[in-house]
């Protein structure tokens, strides 16, 4: 199963190809995709589709996971990262591949098993899990290899989890 890991960006958007072999994980690929900003606006979110769609097409991934974006501080960095996810979830499913997100916490949460963890925890975990001999750079990177590394690792508790509770009868008087 390959999954394509996008860490969103307008100015460094990151991807990772992981795929499972048996056991173990391994990394495919990984980069970055960037554009100046002084560039318009609407050329950068074409430049990004088009590598997004190119990199769809050549590794053919059974899921995209895209970095959720959950809190940030600076609006106009909040808004560009979400421009991105959005051209980058809209690739994904012109594609007909299986689409997840996860917020940043809950990648970390699942790889380092604490929430909280730095850039610098997780690209040594992200290097210890795919058997690579040194930590991915730059972060972007990292972070994208992470996210479809957690999406492989627990994207079928999540399947049942959901599976479960689509199935299960409704709560008498639960409130919705």
């Amino acid at each position: 199963m390959f999954v394509l890991g996008i860490d969103p960006g307008l100015s460094r958007c990151g991807y990772g190809v992981v795929t499972r072999r048996g056991g173990s994980l391994a990394a495919v690929a990984g980069g970055v995709i960037s554009s100046p900003h002084t560039m318009p606006l609407p050329d950068r979110l074409r430049t990004l589709s088009d590598e997004l769609r190119a990199l769809v097409a050549e590794f053919r991934p059974d899921a995209v996971v895209v970095e959720r974006v959950f809190f940030q501080v600076n609006a106009r960095t909040a808004m560009a990262t979400g421009q991105a996810a959005g051209v980058a979830l809209v690739a994904a499913a012109e594609a007909g591949c299986e689409v997840a997100q996860y917020t940043s916490n809950e990648v970390k949460q699942a790889l380092v098993g604490y929430g909280s963890a730095t850039k610098d925890q997780v690209q040594r975990m992200v290097a210890s899990v795919l058997g690579l001999s040194e930590p991915p750079r730059p972060p972007d990177v990292a972070d994208a290899l992470a996210l479809a590394a957690c999406h492989l690792t627990t994207g079928s508790l999540r399947r049942a989890v959901d599976a479960a509770v689509a199935a299960a009868p409704p709560i008498i008087g639960a409130q919705s």
